[in-house]
């Protein structure tokens, strides 16, 4: 004969959340042959002392004797953890709440090292959330939030360890201010934005500033090689222009040269300086008020006979130079110097 043992005995409070019931409302009963579901641990009694677990699958239990005590789930666990209040290192009061995920590692140590492991371990990662506030000031709170994560969860583990159990992470669901001090980080944030739009807005200012002066420096750079430029090619136009002309006038004074050694270009000259002496006194007084006139202003043929004689004497002495340098230039003829060696 089989006979269930504790038939009525309810399941202690355990790992039982209001949001998360279990999936048996009793202990399983000893029917010598038991299944074990996956992922669960069974602890057994015999005696009112602890024999074994019984792992997942086929299991056989002595009837009267053996007593299932505790069932543990080895699934990874969520625990909510109350909101509460903390104090940060600027006396700053936080409502802080959070989320536990653990998992329970030896189902021993979790039925018999504890009597009540979610409590235990929801008091403990409250105690350890306020500690680790309290190092903190409210703006390394918020900027910190990963590393206070972690080390909540290395506190609790170091714990938690004498009760077979793991704690995988905490998570901060929220963190709430008092009013005033919102109210104050509110402007602080304002105060910040608006520092940060006038430092953009010097900075841009000063960045046209700079390309404006920037501007101006190569317009002026421009306007110098462009200057330069038109001085240059002025000079070369002067230039050009002052060989055009002496060319000119060589070619001029070539022609006439030429004109004045023909037949009757005496004649011809004398009749050019008359002219150019008619068209002098023409201009006379037109440019200036001081007028400087010689004595024999009516004698034209004097003055053209004057002109004459000067060109004539000019004629004169150029054969003689060229024939003075004719004769420099050629190269002198002396004898050969015979040696007298004796033979």
């Amino acid at each position: 004969n089989i006979v269930a043992a504790n038939s009525q005995q309810t399941v202690p409070r355990l790992w039982v959340t209001p949001a998360q019931q279990r999936w048996a409302s009793r202990l399983p009963m000893n029917t010598v042959v038991l299944f074990v579901p996956q992922q669960e641990a069974w602890v057994v009694e015999r005696m009112g002392r602890f024999h074994r677990i019984l792992e997942p699958g086929l299991n056989v239990l002595i009837p009267m004797l053996d007593q299932i005590r505790y069932v543990q789930s080895l699934k990874e666990i969520v625990i909510d953890v109350p909101e509460q209040s903390a104090v940060s290192l600027d006396n700053v009061t936080l409502q802080i709440d959070g989320v536990l995920f653990l998992r329970i590692l030896d189902p021993f140590k979790a039925s018999y090292g504890v009597e009540d492991p979610e409590y235990a371990v929801t008091q403990l990662a409250q105690t350890t959330m306020r500690s680790e506030l309290g190092k903190l000031t409210l703006d390394k709170v918020f900027r910190e939030r990963e590393s206070l994560n972690s080390n909540i969860v290395h506190s609790i583990n170091q714990a938690s360890d004498e009760w077979g159990i793991r704690c995988l992470r905490y998570e901060i669901k929220d963190i709430q201010v008092p009013p005033r001090v919102k109210e104050s980080m509110q402007m602080q944030v304002e105060a910040e934005r608006r520092k940060r739009a006038t430092v953009l807005e010097s900075e841009g200012t000063r960045e046209a500033g700079i390309n404006i002066a920037e501007g101006h420096k190569q317009a002026q750079i421009l306007a110098s090689e462009g200057e330069k430029a038109e001085l240059i090619n002025k000079a070369a136009g002067e230039a050009q222009a002052v060989l055009a002309k002496a060319e000119a006038k060589s070619k001029a004074i070539r022609l006439l040269s030429d004109a004045l050694a023909e037949q009757n270009g005496n004649a011809a000259a004398s009749l050019s300086v008359a002219e150019q002496y008619v068209s002098a006194f023409s201009n006379l007084a037109k440019e200036s008020n001081t007028v400087l006139l010689p004595s024999n202003t009516g004698d034209i043929s004097g003055m053209v006979t004057q002109a004459m004689t000067i060109y004539s004497t000019l004629a004169k002495q150029r054969p003689k130079v060229e024939r003075m340098k004719t004769k420099t230039d050629e190269p002198s003829e002396e004898p050969p110097v015979q040696s007298t060696a004796a033979q």
